[in-house]
């Protein structure tokens, strides 16, 4: 436990840096394109950004593992967003890129972007070998009735939806990430003031 709290002191630090330092520098670089004026695109990266988030964060169903209490479990699910894609927080961080880099469009952000997006990528190939190594068959019948791409496997019949699935979906942390979501879009510009205190 010690080992995963130091971990988490060095981490978050680190992670608000980049967070400071995109929100710092992602309006620089070359203007690839301005779509600002495009009627409904604002609208159209608003949801996508906001539908991303709910793929980003299902880790927040184990609050405990997150706050370094519990060990980090290496889970084997196959309910809620999982039904949709198999790897929600790669898909997310796709949707979350997409929306960014379009209604920026800076080559900053694209490459930002870019980094991410392959970074996830290669999480899906680990995470799934990983999950193989672990769970074994267990894994392998789970993969075969689930895809990487959301709603594929619902799609062609392989994931059967039970009548009350949207069940799955009720829980308090799904309210977490709303509400958070929502008020980070609110605060952006105090994020982006506190940043520039920053200067980095």
């Amino acid at each position: 436990r010690a080992w995963r709290v130091v971990f988490a002191v060095v981490s978050l630090p680190l992670a608000l840096s980049c967070i400071s330092y995109f929100i710092n520098h992602c309006h620089e670089g070359t203007q690839l394109w301005d779509l600002h004026g495009v009627p409904g695109l604002h609208a159209a990266c608003w949801i996508t950004d906001f539908i991303s988030f709910l793929f980003l964060y299902p880790s927040t169903f184990n609050l405990l593992e997150i706050a370094a209490i519990e060990k980090p479990q290496l889970h084997l699910w196959e309910t809620g967003v999982i039904r949709i894609t198999r790897h929600p927080q790669a898909v997310g961080q796709v949707l979350w890129c997409l929306a960014h880099t379009l209604w920026l469009g800076t080559s900053v952000t694209l490459a930002a972007s870019t980094m991410l997006v392959a970074h996830h990528s290669y999480s899906v190939w680990h995470g799934d070998r990983r999950l193989k190594e672990k769970h074994g068959e267990a894994f392998e019948i789970i993969k075969e009735r689930t895809s990487v791409v959301p709603f594929a496997a619902i799609i062609d019949g392989r994931q059967q939806l039970p009548e009350d699935y949207y069940t799955e979906f009720l829980r308090g942390p799904y309210a977490l990430v709303v509400g958070g979501t929502i008020a980070a879009y609110f605060a952006h510009p105090f994020m982006m003031a506190g940043a520039a205190l920053l200067k980095w």
